[in-house]
């Protein structure tokens, strides 16, 4: 059996059931193949000092590999290019993208030095599977140095359309850089759509068949592979003794009302203002939620170093505070906002006494949040999803309360619908939503991937279309 190798921005323990998302997702990959996981070690290498220690250690079967990174590549390749300007373009906020910092130099500099490091490590039969939008020119630095290896990568994040994806400068080298790859992965058709008009149009790739384009002297296949979680692990944490001591303690505390929930992450890319305003529309317009409907919503810190984060933070801050001030009562408060991080293990319980959840962000990759509150709910009494279109999820769950964040009155509809929604109905939705769980799990995504990558086609290395 081929050994997989993994890449990604950050590396996480397999067997820490913490670690969550993506660690969860390739642990019993890594485990079946003895693996290697590789990434940066999330330090910054002392001032003065050149980072190119490789640090190791062995997790069971895994081994992982990491680096440190200087705080100039730091701020170039990860604050800057990734999260400055691909991660707002991405997510289709131009205005909010830094073009002009010439951050792309760091960016191409560390996705070198990891295809330096990366490299001696590798075995002739190695499976490599890179992620996320921190190392998209990755397997192009992989093959200027020979690596003759098999290669996928999946994007976590949404792919803007074409004219969006235009916008950056360089954009052409970034998509030139995936022609590298063997197997490219989205999270959703409407994602991969955007991909194949993008390639057409503006890379002057020619279809060979559906999946299959061929440009700058190689043939790359790309698909949806819709990540998902893992379902019985995620009900074995439901009814673990944290997420029961978390379940019994909202039940009692709100008895007599019904609670709404909303985790997520601090960013902008989440829609928090406009879903506390259709919320406050709610409020305003539906009297009989009032002292009835509490909206429990975590928002995890993230990137507080970055100015438009802080504003965020004030805004929801402000928001809750008007909320609260306009609307609640003694022994009432309309909202209970969290700005830190909760434990996986109690979200689980916090989920199933949820009646509502509210996973509205302006534009997701995915979004497991939606599919873990399906998971965690009793299926005799299940709560209702209020979810956004455009997040990924929506594409495999149209049975939730599909709204348009940017719809205040819609979103609030929707909401009132969701807390008035007869049982019989609940169980329908809940019922055929586990349905699609269980079948597009993160085993399916897994296998279903990794599968692809096994059978996607051998093509030419070109020496030289590499470099710009």
């Amino acid at each position: 059996m081929s050994r997989l190798v993994v890449v990604s921005n950050r590396v996480a323990d397999p067997r820490k059931t913490a670690a969550g998302g993506l660690a969860v997702a390739l642990a019993d990959v890594l485990n079946n193949t003895g693996g290697m996981w590789f990434g940066w070690s999330g330090k910054i290498a002392a001032e003065g000092e050149a980072a190119e220690a490789v640090h190791s250690q062995q997790a069971g079967k895994v081994k992982l590999v990491t680096l440190d990174l200087t705080q100039a590549d730091h701020d170039a390749y990860y604050l800057g290019y990734s999260n400055g300007v691909l991660w707002p373009v991405f997510h289709y906020r131009l205005d909010l993208a830094d073009f002009d910092a010439g951050y792309i130099d760091g960016y191409r500099r560390v996705n070198q030095q990891f295809a330096r490091k990366l490299l001696p490590l590798l075995k002739p039969d190695d499976i490599i599977w890179v992620h996320d939008y921190h190392l998209i020119p990755l397997a192009a630095e992989l093959r200027a140095l020979g690596c003759e290896q098999r290669i996928g990568f999946f994007l976590h994040i949404p792919l803007p359309p074409p004219l969006m994806l235009a916008a950056i400068p360089g954009h052409d080298w970034l998509i030139r850089a995936l022609f590298a790859y063997d197997l490219v992965g989205f999270q959703s058709q409407a994602d991969l759509s955007h991909f194949a008009r993008y390639v057409e149009s503006e890379a002057h790739a020619q279809p060979i068949e559906p999946g299959r384009w061929r440009a700058f002297g190689r043939t790359v296949q790309a698909g949806s592979f819709p990540i998902g979680i893992d379902v019985d692990e995620f009900m074995q944490l439901t009814a673990a003794p944290e997420a029961t001591d978390m379940y019994e303690r909202m039940k009692r505390e709100y008895s007599r009302r019904k609670l709404l929930v909303g985790v997520d992450r601090l960013d902008y890319s989440k829609g928090l203002p406009q879903r506390l305003r259709a919320f406050r529309e709610l409020l305003e317009n539906s009297p009989e939620t009032r002292g009835s409907a509490t909206l429990v919503q975590i928002a995890s810190p993230s990137r507080e170093d970055v100015s438009a984060y802080t504003d965020l933070l004030h805004e929801l801050e402000s928001l809750c505070g008007s909320i609260n001030g306009n609307f609640g009562e003694l022994d009432w408060m309309p909202v209970r906002y969290i700005h830190r991080t909760v434990a996986r293990a109690r979200l689980p319980g916090l989920y199933r006494a949820s009646r509502v959840a509210l996973v509205t962000p302006l534009r997701d990759g995915m979004n497991l949040v939606a599919k873990e509150f399906i998971a965690a709910q009793d299926p005799e009494d299940p709560g209702v999803l209020v979810l956004s279109r455009f997040a990924g999820a929506a594409e495999q769950l149209p049975e939730a309360l599909l709204v348009n964040p940017y719809d205040r009155e819609g979103t609030a509809a929707a909401i009132l619908l969701a807390l008035q929604m007869p049982l019989e109905e609940r169980r329908s939705r809940h019922e055929a939503m586990m349905r699609t769980l269980r079948r597009y799990d993160v085993h399916w995504w897994c296998d279903s991937f990794l599968a692809g990558l096994a059978s996607a086609h051998a093509e030419e290395k070109g020496p030289t279309w590499l470099r710009l």
